[in-house]
């Protein structure tokens, strides 16, 4: 009986020959299964042993050529496995022999490249050894991963994965060691990546997890500012007749704007909105220029920020009190009786600032009885206050006429305070959250005069025909988000005809930009667009957007992750067993007196604006997640609107998205974030 042993893509099958012609040979297999192979693919035939020992015995032999003692014995040509099998074994090599070698130089390509069926070529000697280099460097690297798997499954994590611990969580690569112990690691154990690090003591803490993952996705290269000067203005400006007061926290460094009223009493004011100048002495493809648009804005946090500008360069253009600062202004002229704005004019002039006024000194003083008159006001600029809320005031009716609705300030702000322990590290201070009313008097005169500054300044843009970066709102609907662009389009959240971002070119780089774009309008009048940054489609202006559009978020987010870090660590210091909250919908509730959304089980068909208590179950401060359970249900909801802007809708538990299999919660969806006071 005769058998075959047939080569079918790439796998060696061995059954006895039933039929054979000249180009073919039908073969039935252990199995009963007859197959039909091509006569060129059938390697060897024999008469004994059976075909399935055949291979059992040929796998075994297989294992036992030693490949070195192989390659020295193939020729230097072109040879087939049964030769080198009679050169290795002896001439009489058995058909199990014979089927070894056929096995061994087929699966050692480093040693031996295919050339056929069944034929074969030796590797040079050069080839050969590096291939065994590598062959031993992959080995090395496999016990080192099950090293490394094994320390971290018994709760410790070695010092190559510590370094490498956000990368392998949030920017894997999964061809990496490191990534791969992780991974077996987690497999073995049957626990996600993000406990199993953090119980082998991969995280020093979840502060320092969240503020290194921040600097790890978005400043690699770290925070620090190569030593730069702050360049001089060279232009001779001339000193505006005003006396300017700015309105800032007291932790505001990068002052950019300021206010003041001339003429009160003449039936005409005239109302400035004065902002720092950097772009006067910055230019465009500056060092410095290059150092903001990296960064492209100001990044806050609670107990600190990192700065767009190194703070030597923002020190020498802020709006400092006692200083005559050079600026560019807008100049309103206001009717005094009707507050109409009549008509603007922008000026590039020195300002002299005679007060930083201070939000947490004058909120409990400025009041809206001080403002007109009920009560004496006993505070500087008292008069040129009460005629800025005024028209603050005013302002707001007429935007709200536009936006159809009013806008309403039903919850707070929120301002966090850490108190640092002694020896503690960061992110175990102790934390104080207070409130400011949004919508009081100093905070409504800011932000009114900022729109009207940024609406007017991108009319003016878009009338000389000068591309500025605009925010966009098509309507209040839910769901209709604020857009940024390069034309001028209305913004029904403002309930103004266009909006730019100008008055805070300090700290963010939108205004920068649109700077430089309105001191070419205040220097070229009508043929600005000649003289302009950038031109109408000019490429770099998208680029712009699309950069600092990604920056703004990514910033945002995280400003609101270590927000929300900050209010559990209060929820933890202060013992705190049961919260009040609102229901917003979908199962998400947003606290009382905390700037906390949660979901909380058995509230989804709950209305809008139900009250609630809940029972805290626990804190998880890297995932940051709060725990909650349903107590109570307070009350029917209130009527109307309480307040929630349509995006804050999709607020949700926690920002914490990990880039390998970890159980992740919901992330955070940044709301819509407050700029020069009010919403963008």
């Amino acid at each position: 009986m005769t058998y075959a042993l047939f080569d079918d893509a790439g796998k060696f099958f061995a059954g006895r020959v039933m039929d054979q012609t000249q180009g073919s040979v039908q073969i039935e297999l252990e199995s009963g299964k007859r197959v039909k192979a091509k006569a060129a693919h059938v390697l060897l035939h024999f008469d004994q042993p059976a075909p399935a020992q055949l291979l059992v015995d040929a796998q075994a032999l297989a294992q036992e050529i030693d490949l070195d003692l192989a390659w020295e014995f193939a020729p230097a040509e072109e040879f087939g496995f049964a030769e080198l099998a009679r050169e290795y074994f002896s001439t009489s090599a058995s058909a199990a022999q014979q089927a070894a070698m056929l096995l061994r130089l087929f699966d050692a390509p480093h040693y031996f490249r295919r050339a056929g069926k069944g034929r074969f070529r030796r590797a040079d000697a050069e080839t050969v050894k590096a291939a065994l280099l590598g062959i031993e460097r992959k080995r090395q690297l496999a016990a080192q991963i099950e090293q490394w798997a094994d320390e971290i499954a018994q709760g410790r994590c070695p010092p190559a994965v510590r370094e490498q611990i956000y990368r392998i969580l949030f920017k894997p690569d999964k061809n990496g060691a490191e990534y791969k112990a992780v991974v077996e690691a987690a497999r073995r154990t049957q626990r996600s990546p993000l406990e199993l690090l953090q119980g082998a003591g991969a995280i020093d803490s979840p502060y320092q997890f969240h503020w290194k993952r921040f600097l790890f996705e978005q400043f690699p290269q770290g925070v620090a500012f190569p030593v730069v000067q702050a360049p001089a203005i060279e232009e001779e400006l001339p000193l505006a007749a005003v006396q300017a007061f700015s309105i800032d926290d007291s932790h505001t460094t990068e002052i950019d704007d300021a206010l003041s009223v001339q003429g009160l009493g003449s039936g005409r004011v005239t109302f400035g909105v004065h902002i720092a100048a950097p772009g006067l002495a910055i230019t465009p493809d500056s060092d410095l220029d290059r150092l903001a648009r990296a960064r492209m804005s100001t990044v806050y946090m609670p107990g600190g920020k990192l700065t767009m500008l190194p703070e030597e360069v923002v020190q020498a253009y802020t709006l400092a009190e006692g200083r005559d600062c050079p600026a560019v202004s807008i100049y309103f002229s206001i009717d005094e009786e009707t507050l109409q704005v009549q008509e603007s004019h922008t000026r590039l002039e020195r300002v002299p600032i005679v007060s930083n006024l201070r939000h947490d000194a004058l909120d409990d003083t400025v009041t809206a009885a001080t403002l007109c008159g009920e009560q004496e006001a006993t505070y500087p600029h008292a008069a040129a206050l009460a005629f800025a809320w005024r028209l603050a005031q005013a302002l707001k009716a007429r935007r709200e006429v536009v936006r159809g609705k009013p806008e309403t300030f039903t919850r707070p702000d929120y301002s966090f305070a850490l108190e640092p322990a002694t020896g503690a590290p960061t992110g175990a201070e102790r934390v104080q959250i207070s409130t400011r009313r949004r919508g009081a008097p100093l905070d409504l005169i800011v932000s009114e005069a900022m729109i009207l500054a940024n609406s007017s300044w991108g009319g003016w843009l878009a009338e000389l025909g000068v591309p500025g970066i605009y925010r966009s709102q098509a309507s209040l609907l839910p769901g209709v988000k604020v857009r940024m662009g390069t034309k001028p389009a209305p913004h029904a959240g403002m309930g103004v005809a266009q909006y730019t971002w100008a008055t805070s070119p300090l700290r963010r780089y939108a205004d920068l930009v649109n700077q430089w774009q309105i001191i070419a309008c205040a220097r070229h009048g009508r043929t600005a667009a000649l003289a302009a940054t950038f031109k109408p489609r000019d490429a770099a202006l998208f680029s712009i957007v699309s950069g600092f559009d990604a920056a703004y978020t990514a910033y945002g987010d995280f400003q609101h992750a270590i927000e929300r870090f900050w209010t559990l660590r209060w929820i933890e210091q202060n013992d705190c067993r049961e919260l009040e909250a609102a229901v917003m919908k979908d199962g998400l509730v947003r606290a009382e007196t905390l700037p906390l959304v949660l979901r909380v089980p058995g509230t989804e068909d709950f209305a809008r604006g139900t009250h609630v208590r809940l029972r805290v179950l626990g804190v998880d401060l890297l995932t940051l997640d709060l725990h909650a359970q349903l107590l109570q249900r307070l009350d029917e909801p209130a009527s109307g609107d309480d307040g929630a802007d349509a995006d804050e809708d999709a607020e949700c538990s926690g920002p914490l998205t990990l880039a390998i299999d970890v159980a992740e919660p919901t992330p955070a969806v940044d709301t819509a974030a407050a700029a020069d006071g009010v919403v963008p």
